[in-house]
């Protein structure tokens, strides 16, 4: 019992530091890079945009490109693993983020975002594999 807790507080660890990293170049790509975002993606990724589903790492570049230039900062942002035995051996972390986002000028607005980020076993680098996007009003 004691090793299952140890091993899951190291992912759980693992997972924070992921999280910390990640949201800090997706926000920095997002506002300034936006032309670049797709290679945060994995290919066949899916998001969905305040009920606007988009599926490709392509197709959501186009689509978040579309949007005015952006000004974001963190609320909140939470962390965690998730069981490799769900996950076909990937490591994946779910990482939410409450924060606001103020788009050319105009006034800010409170948003939720989940991310599913995964690692094949052979790779060093997490792709987001789904996104999900929504304004709280």
């Amino acid at each position: 019992m004691a090793a299952a807790v140890s091993t899951f507080k190291v992912a759980a660890d693992s997972a924070c530091h992921t999280g910390e990293a990640f949201h800090k170049l997706y926000y920095e790509t997002f506002d300034k890079k936006r032309n670049k975002i797709d290679t945060l993606y994995h290919d066949t990724a899916t998001m969905v945009w305040n009920g606007h589903p988009v599926r490709g790492a392509k197709q959501i570049t186009e689509f978040l490109e579309h949007l005015p230039t952006s000004e974001t900062t963190l609320e909140n942002l939470v962390c965690q693993p998730v069981i490799d035995t769900y996950t076909e051996g990937q490591t994946t972390v779910l990482v939410t983020i409450y924060g606001n986002v103020k788009f050319n000028g105009h006034k800010d607005k409170s948003f939720t975002a989940n991310f599913t980020l995964a690692r094949p076993n052979q790779s060093k680098v997490f792709k987001i594999i789904s996104n999900y996007f929504r304004y709280q009003e």
